[in-house]
């Protein structure tokens, strides 16, 4: 670090604070709704359909209302030679007088219900007919028009004629909207930002060469995005006994944080998008099994993940099939079938391609928290490429197992150890670059994160990784990559918090730039004041400012931080980012 720099990043940072003060207790919390633009249709709709309703029900009031005056009229004329009986006569002259409360037909108004005309054919004998049946029968007349005394005396009086038309469309899309906002669910991932690294240019990532990660927070210099759309086709609510059918798909989104419109030339720099999920699943199928889970397309499989510096310990994604969930009384199994190809390898039996046989045991009851296991078997299919090259059959075996506390100090602990030889030992259906030499891989791994989280003011979550490797090479030998840090997060209120991160990686091992063994260390920290949506270690949305500072041995010179540190052994980046998942 340069001494004439330091005045400047001292009035950044001063700036970051002012801007986080000036905030604190100014931002409300906003929750994300995925589906806001439907339920906004929704809710237009209701209010459209009370509306109506209430629009029919004063056309009804006014409708019945000038029929009890004609009611009474037509009484008075009549004189009391019927007395107080309900009998009706089968006059066909007499008109009908029902009396209605809103939509509903309801008791008549008068005590004397009025004559009404029934069928010419019926017998002309005295019947007692009740008042809801009349008013039954004569909303019948007047809203289809047939009434002669009602309907067209007073069709003139009404500004249209009543109709349940609007109502009953009203209510299909009220239904159809109620049954796209269960069937729908909209999720994702992304973080974007912006910084600069300390000579000026944009900033860039630091990771030491060999290690199968970087400390991320205030260490990525990308946008990145995870979009998932899932459409549940049948029992979306997963009513117990119904099966259920549901899709989803995954766009992934990179970008290098250019332009937010990145065309340059040799498309350096441009944005990148994949399709990373397309599949299927389908539950409650069978009775004897109602919690098993079948699927077939593209999807993230069982994934184990490391939040703080981004690690996937086991990442068999891919193409395939399999069912998951299986009730083994002990705990849960799962198997299914994964592949993957390289193109840019054509033998002449096709592109070169791995498939995978996966077994999954998990949900096992422990002593004190849950057991799982792995194996996974892989095979590769050997030929001759069009370019000549002799590729042999390989295939191998790898396994491992896991043990996670799920009750940990308000947080969770796990621990994984893992081992693979030969077409399996990336634990992964990527292909690596065939070689004659691959059959004798192995990879050997131990992993351990855990969350603390006593209180609301306090969370932290520390990580150890050791990894070797060999690539089957006896030139090369063995690669060693050893990593230890931690992110303590301190909340002063329910939105503002600080976060640190500082971490070490260690390599020893083959590398292919120099076509040499290097070995070495690196180290880096970062401070971050955040604006999140809560006291949590994985409360998102958040808002962070960042300053991070790294270096590295000597060893390592030309081999971390890219062009702007080619000749140095440490950096500096500075920026801001804001991270979120729903």
């Amino acid at each position: 670090m340069r001494v004439a720099m330091w005045p400047t990043y001292r009035l950044v940072w001063l700036l970051v604070w002012m801007i986080v003060l000036l905030f604190v207790g100014t931002l409300p919390a906003r929750a994300q709704n995925a589906d806001e633009d439907v339920r906004q249709q929704l809710q237009e709709l209701k209010k459209q359909y009370e509306q109506t309703t209430l629009e029919f029900q004063k056309r009804i009031a006014d409708l019945e209302e000038k029929i009890d005056k004609q009611n009474q009229a037509m009484q008075k004329n009549a004189g009391n030679s019927q007395g107080a009986t309900t009998a009706v006569t089968s006059s066909p002259s007499a008109p009908s007088a029902p009396t209605m409360s809103g939509a509903a037909a309801a008791p008549a108004a008068t005590s004397t219900p009025p004559p009404v005309t029934t069928s010419q054919s019926a017998p002309a004998t005295s019947t007692t007919v009740s008042t809801g049946a009349l008013a039954a029968q004569v909303a019948k007349q007047v809203f289809l028009g047939q009434s002669e005394q009602v309907g067209q005396h007073y069709q003139g009086d009404l500004a249209s004629e009543p109709t349940y038309d609007l109502i009953n469309e009203a209510e299909v899309k009220i239904a159809k909207l109620t049954q796209q906002v269960d069937s729908f669910e909209f999720h994702g991932y992304f973080r974007s930002g912006a910084g600069t690294n300390s000579i000026g240019g944009q900033m860039v990532a630091f990771q030491a060469p060999g290690a199968g990660a970087k400390y991320r927070l205030g260490n990525e210099a990308e946008t990145y995005g995870e979009f998932i759309f899932v459409n549940n086709w049948l029992n979306p609510g997963k009513d117990p006994g119904k099966a259920w059918f549901k899709t989803e798909v995954m766009i992934e989104a990179n970008t290098t944080n250019s332009d937010t419109y990145a065309n340059f030339p040799n498309g350096i720099g441009n944005d990148q998008f994949r399709l990373r999920e397309a599949f299927v699943r389908a539950g409650d199928l069978f009775a004897i099994q109602p919690t098993a889970k079948f699927w077939a397309g593209e999807r993230y499989y069982r994934r184990q993940h490391i939040e703080i510096d981004d690690f996937y310990p086991l990442d068999t994604s891919g193409y395939g099939a399999g069912i998951e969930d299986l009730n083994v009384h002990f705990g849960k199994m799962a198997v299914a079938y994964l592949s993957g190809a390289r193109p840019d390898f054509v033998t002449q039996n096709g592109n070169f391609a791995k498939n995978n046989l996966d077994v999954r045991l998990y949900d096992m009851k422990a002593h004190v928290g849950w057991l799982g296991a792995w194996f996974d078997y892989a095979t590769e299919k050997g030929g001759t490429t069009t370019a000549g090259q002799v590729i042999p059959t390989t295939s191998g075996y790898a396994g491992g197992v896991r043990y996670q506390n799920l009750e940990w100090h308000g947080g969770y602990n796990a621990i994984v150890v893992q081992y693979g030889t030969g077409a399996a030992s990336n634990f992964s259906t990527s292909v690596d670059i065939p070689t004659t030499y691959q059959k004798s891989s192995e990879r050997l791994q131990v992993t351990n994160h855990l969350l603390v989280q006593p209180n609301d003011r306090f969370a932290i979550m520390p990580i150890f990784i050791y990894q070797r490797t060999r690539d089957g090479d006896g030139l090369h030998g063995h690669n060693d990559w050893v990593s230890f840090g931690a992110r303590p997060e301190i909340f002063f209120t329910r939105y503002i918090s600080l976060a640190f991160e500082g971490g070490v990686d260690y390599t020893d091992g083959f590398n292919t730039t120099v076509d040499g063994r290097v070995d070495g260390w690196l180290r880096k920290f970062t401070i971050a004041p955040q604006i999140g949506a809560g006291r949590k270690f994985f409360s998102r949305p958040v808002l962070r400012t960042f300053f991070t500072y790294a270096n590295w041995t000597n060893g390592f010179r030309g081999l971390v931080g890219g062009v702007p540190y080619q000749n140095r052994t440490d950096g500096i980046s500075f920026g801001v980012q804001a991270e979120t998942w729903w």
